[in-house]
């Protein structure tokens, strides 16, 4: 599970789940750096999000292989929030309401976080289907930071805070499932971060751009 790389939205700390932004100069550069220097894992399929910032990291990163775009991974619909920052928002009720709510209930005009746990449940379910029917033995998925945190979070051993799963743009985590514990928990093993030479710290997303208005980091 790889998040796709910087756009211009995650540099000015907009909420952008749905606003389909290209990858900025920056972020294109930033994965080609890490391309260069560490090594992402080989695969034999790959996933996206069919937003335009995961499919342009995946031709970077996979770009001899065919990409398949399955909506089950686009990020979260962040509604009347979409576009905006923290600082805008800060003194919207509506949004207030919505941190309050653990980010669960919908924003105006948006998705819920049960709606999207809902659908990318059936999600990775569909895509280890497809591996277990295909015997593909690595599929590399290209999507959103909020698609990884929910997944590792609900499924992913070990057990974790979701905000330890926040992930930095170009990074990710390697998973393992087998057929077996899969049917019986529909749980899966995170294994490594990548790109692979990152250590996890490297990997996680600055505590910074979580911090709640009026909070310290």
């Amino acid at each position: 599970m790889i998040r796709h790389g910087l756009t211009t939205g995650n540099v000015g700390g907009k909420y952008i789940g749905r606003t389909d932004l290209p990858l900025c100069e920056e972020g294109i550069e930033e994965l080609k750096k890490l391309k260069n220097k560490y090594e992402y894992p080989s695969a034999q399929m790959v996933v996206s999000s069919p937003l335009k910032r995961c499919l342009q990291t995946a031709d970077i990163l996979y770009p001899d292989l065919y990409t398949e775009k399955w909506e089950d991974f686009v990020e979260l619909d962040f509604g009347a929030f979409e576009g905006k920052g923290i600082e805008e928002l800060q003194h919207d009720e509506h949004f207030s309401k919505w941190l309050e709510s653990g980010m669960q209930n919908p924003p105006p005009g948006g998705e819920s976080g049960l709606d999207l746990t809902k659908r990318i449940s059936v999600g990775i379910s569909r895509l280890f289907k497809k591996m277990m029917d295909e015997q593909l033995g690595s599929v590399a998925l290209i999507t959103h930071g909020g698609v990884i945190m929910n997944l590792l979070y609900g499924m992913g051993l070990p057990k974790c805070e979701i905000s330890q799963w926040a992930v930095d743009n170009g990074k990710g985590y390697t998973i393992l499932m087998t057929p077996q514990f899969w049917m019986r928990d529909r749980a899966f093993e995170v294994y490594a971060p990548l790109p692979y030479g990152l250590s996890q710290d490297e990997v996680q997303m600055d505590t910074l751009r979580f911090t709640k208005p009026g909070e310290k980091a």
